[in-house]
């Protein structure tokens, strides 16, 4: 069912306040990103278990009807720009073209030593990119050889990349040890659900068991499939790497890389706090997260300013308090 607001409905006596509030907090945190739903979108999004599709459907049109929202050419949006939908229309085609390059650089990716698998974040893991987008990777790597790994893909990505991240963002790397995700909020949860397997599915399945907290913000979300799937460029070169890499000489280049990392990182970032530092810059053995701009704090922010902007405008309550699901 993909209704618009000229359809006809059954008009509930009883508007389903939880199913309500449930739709518009997911169409104000995308709002922060300029980003409308289509109807199937927000079914796999919504907070609370959906049994009956159909109230969905049902809900929106009511809350079009009331102008909470809006709809336009197949999209709802807490925002009544048509703009933003010719935008997320136009940024789904640009992604279509961006899948064989985005394939291509993974199976580059997958091709270094001791990647174990790669998934697409980011942008693209949402089916829409402009000019101004990177293609965004999260690497998990094997158990003490992430520091190797990952300075051996920044160093490809600024010789032969010109330190373009275009087509090569690689800013978060995990170890196949330490697939947990620490921080557990919206914007996280978000990421962790909407990550795109391209290399190694049995891996991202052990990884999305151990982020199984993401259900919690979202019960609705299904796994990805494996339709992006590909193979390593040059498997037996990576084979070959592994192998020289794999006893001592290989654990020592990765712990100086780890140290002279976070030496380098601590003397470049001294301003930030020890807790700051930790959640954008995480430095470990076995995680590497390099989001220096506070991006995710700044997405926090704005949605808790949305949340309480929509509630005294339209006098309706999205939080019976300041969860943690939402902060």
């Amino acid at each position: 069912m993909n209704p618009s607001p000229a359809s006809s409905y059954r008009t509930s006596t009883e508007l389903n306040v939880e199913m309500s509030a449930a739709v518009i907090r997911v169409l104000l945190y995308f709002d922060i990103f300029n980003h409308p739903l289509s109807i199937n979108e927000i079914k796999d999004l919504i907070q609370i278990e959906v049994k009956d599709e159909n109230e969905v459907a049902e809900v929106l049109l009511e809350l079009v009807d009331q102008q909470k929202i809006y709809f336009h050419e197949g999209y709802y949006s807490v925002s009544s720009s048509v703009f933003n939908m010719h935008r997320r229309i136009a940024g789904e085609k640009y992604a279509k073209t961006m899948v064989d390059r985005m394939k291509k650089f993974s199976s580059l990716i997958a091709s270094f030593p001791f990647v174990k698998a790669v998934t697409i974040s980011g942008s693209l893991s949402k089916n829409f990119m402009d000019e101004n987008s990177d293609i965004d990777y999260f690497i998990i790597t094997s158990r003490n050889r992430l520091w190797l790994t990952r300075t051996f893909l920044v160093l490809y990505k600024k010789i032969f990349l010109l330190n373009s991240k275009k087509n090569f963002c690689v800013n978060y790397f995990v170890s196949e040890d330490q697939l947990a995700i620490p921080d557990r909020n919206i914007f996280t949860a978000t990421e962790v659900s909407y990550l795109i397997p391209v290399y190694n599915y049995s891996e991202y399945l052990n990884f999305m068991k151990e982020n199984k907290w993401s259900k919690t913000f979202y019960p609705n979300f299904p796994l990805r499939n494996e339709y992006y799937l590909i193979d390593e460029k040059f498997p037996r070169v990576k084979s070959f790497l592994e192998k020289i890499f794999s006893g001592s000489l290989g654990e020592a280049i990765d712990n100086y890389f780890f140290k002279f990392t976070l030496k380098h990182w601590k003397k470049k970032f001294k301003d930030f706090d020890a807790s700051t530092f930790d959640l954008r810059m995480r430095t470990k053995k076995n995680v590497s997260k390099h989001h220096p701009n506070g991006f995710q704090e700044k997405i926090l922010r704005e949605l808790d300013i949305k949340f309480s902007n929509f509630e005294k405008q339209h006098d309706i309550v999205l939080r019976h308090e300041k969860s943690s699901v939402y902060a």
